[in-house]
């Protein structure tokens, strides 16, 4: 086990096992670890984690019910694939659930949440190639702006799209790390325009931030692989 792996259990110590398992389990996928198209042994993580196969059969429906896995009869756990238009549709998703949330926080000059100026000042004091914890971060500051509306169907409705949202935002720093710098500053500038209740400029902003990359879309299947 490498020092990072190491580290990484550390940090689930004094964690509640089935909780344990599932965080587990979860970084592993979004680490590129556990790969798409692959299956998941209970055996495996049972050793890894040195508990018992319920409590990994209890995170693999949660990861299940989160569109990480698929629980297949006979099979076992197989990790979802997410596919060239998968990436498209997310994008689309996100560009009307946040644009929504830019329109109502300017025209109803909504303030905006220190939260979001928080998570950024975070992110800034995260080492570069800490990409696990910025992926987590920037999702959080996306959502802090849609829970901003008040509106918890809204925001449940968001929060459903973390699975794909994060594997998604871990493929692309993966492939571009240089995006890191392009995404702070597209960062700061929404959060001057919001400040401003500027709708034109931040719905700009976000629908450059949110473009799909092709470098992104090339390295996915079209579509999942068959079982």
């Amino acid at each position: 086990m490498t020092m990072i792996e190491q580290d990484e259990m550390a940090a689930l110590r004094g964690k509640p096992t089935r909780e344990r398992v599932y965080l587990y389990v979860r970084e592993q996928i979004l680490r590129g670890r556990f790969l798409g198209g692959c299956f998941i042994e209970e055996e495996e993580i049972s050793s890894a984690l040195g508990v018992s196969r319920t409590p990994v059969r209890e995170a693999f429906h949660r990861l299940e019910a989160e569109r990480f896995i698929d629980l297949l009869p006979r099979r076992g756990a197989l990790v979802r694939q997410v596919t060239a238009q998968e990436l498209l549709d997310l994008y689309e998703a996100r560009r009307m659930i946040e644009g929504h949330a830019i329109r109502r926080i300017c025209r109803e000059e909504l303030p905006l949440p220190a939260d979001m100026h928080a998570i950024l000042a975070e992110l800034e004091r995260l080492p570069q190639g800490d990409y696990f914890n910025r992926v987590e971060l920037n999702r959080e500051f996306h959502f802090v702006m849609i829970a901003a509306l008040g509106n918890v169907v809204l925001s449940e409705l968001y929060q459903s799209l973390g699975a794909r949202q994060q594997r998604v935002a871990m493929t692309a720093i993966n492939t571009d790390p240089t995006r890191i710098v392009r995404i702070s500053k597209e960062h700061h500038a929404l959060i001057a325009a919001l400040s401003e209740w500027d709708e034109e400029r931040a719905l700009a902003i976000l629908e450059q931030h949110l473009r799909p990359i092709v470098g992104v879309i090339s390295r996915l299947p079209e579509q999942a692989a068959e079982i």
